[in-house]
């Protein structure tokens, strides 16, 4: 009987450390949250960013269209939002959302830039574990004094168009 346990021990073994070395590294999703201070529909040098936005991160099945997976974070001090997805979501779509902005004259989300791809695999060449998502950002209900001259600068190129 003994002969038998030791058995079946050793040929589970194999298998157990098999396994353990398939497991993956989580990802690491990183973005920010900025206020469009001057209504430019997009980061100019007048934007700022916003601590304590929420953001989250949803996978939605391909065909049906159904959230199979929903996680929120938070912005730091600097804007920036991190969170960790232990999961593979390769046969999802996955997004960045945000969800809400703690400033009251910057709480409507930009249209455009309420939202942003995110490819949640190993399965796709990205060498390293981080997955990077596109700025994205709240407008402010009115216009910063001084936008006028920072959207100019935009306009101005060395063809003069």
């Amino acid at each position: 009987m003994a002969k038998l346990v030791l058995l079946m021990a050793l040929s589970f073994l194999p298998a157990l450390a098999l396994a353990t070395r398939w497991v993956k590294d989580p990802l690491v999703v990183e973005g920010k949250v900025y206020c469009d201070t001057c209504l430019a529909g997009y980061e100019t040098t007048a934007t700022t960013y916003i601590a304590g936005a929420k953001v989250r991160i949803e996978c939605k099945d391909r065909v049906s269209n159904r959230v199979i997976y929903s996680k929120e974070a938070s912005t730091d001090s600097s804007g920036t939002y991190k969170t960790v997805i232990p999961e593979d979501h390769g046969d999802e779509i996955c997004n960045a959302v945000l969800v809400s902005s703690p400033q009251f004259d910057c709480a409507t989300a930009a249209p455009g830039r309420d939202r942003a791809l995110v490819i949640l695999t190993e399965n796709n060449g990205i060498a390293t574990k981080n997955r990077y998502v596109n700025a994205m950002g709240f407008t402010r209900t009115d216009a910063l004094a001084g936008c006028a001259d920072v959207l100019k600068q935009y306009e101005e190129t060395e063809y003069g168009y």
